[in-house]
């Protein structure tokens, strides 16, 4: 009988189980290593992003847009009123609203990655459990094989 195949952990398992699934801190700010104004740049820009990122500030800017509203439409131009929708009030407002809604779709995206870990652990754990059932049953068919093995040689003597 062939010698049994022994198995050896791939690397990649014990660097999993340490680092766990990755996080949106992980990724939102910069390494510790990386220079101060590195550093400041990317949490000045998740602070300014989470505050923008907001409904309440999709309002203020729809309120603020509105402040030069009478302008635009006591100028009698078309054009400057359509000139105000597209430059103030769609810019402003939907900028907001676009970053609200890709903070839902992040969110969303996080979760599925956090299932799919969890998934990928299950699946991992399975398959180490079924590796060692399978040694348990190779060792046991080998002593089956030296007692078939044994119990012959006792025939022919």
């Amino acid at each position: 009988m062939p010698e049994p195949l022994h198995y050896s952990p791939h690397p990649r398992i014990a660097e999993r189980k340490q680092a766990g699934p990755p996080k949106i801190t992980d990724v939102a700010t910069a390494p510790p290593d990386s220079a101060w104004y590195t550093r400041f740049n990317a949490n000045l820009a998740v602070v300014i992003t989470k505050g923008v990122g907001t409904m309440w500030c999709a309002y203020a800017f729809a309120a603020l847009s509105f402040v030069s509203l009478p302008a635009a439409i006591g100028s009698g131009s078309p054009v400057i009123l359509v000139s105000w929708i597209s430059q103030t009030f769609l810019q402003l407002v939907l900028l907001s609203i676009i970053i609200v809604g890709q903070n839902i779709l992040a969110a969303a995206a996080d979760k599925r990655a956090e299932a799919t870990y969890k998934d990928s652990d299950a699946i991992l754990t399975t398959t180490l459990d079924i590796h060692r059932h399978l040694e348990q049953q190779d060792k046991q068919i080998r002593d089956l094989m030296q007692m078939i093995r044994d119990a012959q040689r006792s025939q022919e003597s």
